[in-house]
């Protein structure tokens, strides 16, 4: 996995024939096509956020542990006798870093799902004059939005691509200093209040609650 300070510092190392995808997963399959990326050495990323469990619903996550393969599931999180359960941020999207040789077998994974289960998934794509052309994304796009996300900050709101053209306008700034340190994006007033809106061109936006102005300059 990419760690954070790399994402940071904007020194992804990996082969220039990796690229950034997004896939939208239907019907909660999402941790599925996790699970089985992961498992071919696709490298994924899932924005969730993990939530400790307790109570009942520590010992119904512990019961399905004991039954599932290896006791593992990609839904859970187990830290010592703590677990955690790992909710999806924005439903049913999924990011995949490959190559195009990997992606033509992701793709095709997906339509034999979809011929065949009750699972529908496709990979985000553009098409001009009736060619398919599956759409990668920036590496600093993605590092971008996943700065903001992995930080754990409260109260972030996410927008679909519908509702970004209303928000990706005005001054553009970098945050330097803070949880959110690296991250670029646009200052928009939300329901009276300054936020960072970081874009995912095309796909994804995520709104940061407030952020001070000294902590900010423009680019």
């Amino acid at each position: 996995m990419v760690s954070l300070q790399s994402l940071r510092l904007g020194l992804m190392e990996e082969a220039p024939q990796m690229k950034w995808y997004a896939l939208k997963i239907f019907f909660n399959k999402v941790f599925d096509v996790e699970a089985y990326l992961d498992a071919r050495g696709i490298d994924t990323y899932l924005p969730v956020q993990k939530v400790l469990l307790k109570g009942i619903a520590h010992m119904l996550a512990r019961k399905r542990l004991a039954k599932a393969p290896e006791h593992q599931d990609p839904r859970y999180v187990m830290e010592g006798p703590m677990i955690y359960e790992r909710r999806p941020l924005v439903n049913a999207l999924l990011f995949v870093h490959c190559t195009e040789e990997q992606l033509l077998e992701v793709d095709t994974y997906l339509k034999e799902r979809n011929a065949s289960s009750n699972m529908r998934g496709y990979i985000y794509s553009t098409y001009k004059d009736g060619e398919r052309k599956m759409a990668s994304i920036p590496d600093k796009e993605m590092a971008c939005f996943r700065i903001v996300v992995d930080a754990g900050s409260k109260g972030l709101e996410f927008y679909a691509d519908d509702d970004i053209s209303r928000y990706a306008t005005g001054d553009r700034v970098r945050v330097k200093e803070g949880p959110l340190r690296g991250a670029e994006g646009y200052i928009k007033r939300i329901r009276r209040d300054r936020r960072l809106l970081v874009v995912i061109e095309g796909i994804i936006a995520v709104a940061t609650t407030y952020i001070p102005p000294q902590n900010l300059e423009k680019i």
